[in-house]
């Protein structure tokens, strides 16, 4: 009787050890995935400029004046800067091509800083027209009353479409240095994988003195700028 009831127990146990066996997979032996081979590739930075004429000029003429009064200032530099804008436009610039970018009022005081003698009234308008009328233009302004002048800044009127240009430039650029270092390397060049534009740079801003020059004065050599375009590349290798 003791014997069968040995049996029995030991049946169960193993019966239970089985199932256990089952239900849990056991440690050291879960599915390790295999390793994904990263893809080769290599990645190069291409550069593309174009050089041209700047075209634009923007000039900014500026006039002061005073008064003994806030008002009294502001109404007098409003009406030199309208006869200075009435000016520009009968030398042909268009209403678009002019903008009022500054006005300021400040009071005069005396030394001591304790009494207000009287206020100064300031404002400044910009132009931009074609590169070839910009000494008739500054001429205009000063006789209209303009003390104050500044520029120019020179731009190309086709802007987008030279940096255009650049940007197949660059992209032919990093083409050919991607051959280069594929061949050097013993490696097949394939596909491209991406492509991240840089950014083309700042136009040479070229300036001049705050002065009441006359149009005999003004000459204005356009010289050259340089549209700049920079592209980074990455290909497939094999």
């Amino acid at each position: 009787m003791n014997l069968r009831r040995t049996f029995l127990v030991a049946a169960l146990v193993l019966a239970a050890a089985a199932v256990a066996g089952v239900a849990q997979p056991r440690l050291g032996h879960s599915a390790i995935p295999a390793p994904v081979a990263s893809a080769r590739t290599i990645t190069v930075t291409g550069s593309g400029s174009v050089t041209a004429v700047p075209d634009r000029a923007s000039w900014s003429f500026s006039v002061d004046t005073r008064g003994a009064t806030a008002s009294a200032a502001l109404s007098s530099n409003a009406d030199a800067e309208q006869a200075i804008v009435a000016a520009l436009k009968s030398a042909g610039v268009a209403a678009a091509d002019l903008q009022t970018t500054q006005v300021s009022l400040d009071p005069q005081t005396s030394q001591d800083g304790t009494k207000i003698l009287g206020y100064a009234a300031s404002s400044s308008v910009s132009v931009t027209a074609p590169i070839d009328r910009s000494g008739p233009l500054v001429d205009a302004a000063v006789r209209a009353g303009a003390n104050g002048v500044s520029g120019p800044s020179l731009a190309l009127s086709d802007q987008d479409a030279l940096y255009a240009t650049a940007l197949k430039n660059a992209v032919a650029n990093a083409d050919a240095k991607a051959k280069t270092i594929a061949g050097a390397a013993g490696l097949q060049l394939g596909a491209v994988q991406t492509v991240v534009e840089g950014s083309s740079a700042t136009p040479v801003v070229w300036g001049a003195d705050k002065a009441a020059p006359t149009a005999s004065t003004i000459t204005v050599e356009p010289g050259t700028q340089e549209v700049d375009a920079t592209v980074t590349v990455t290909y497939a290798v094999s």
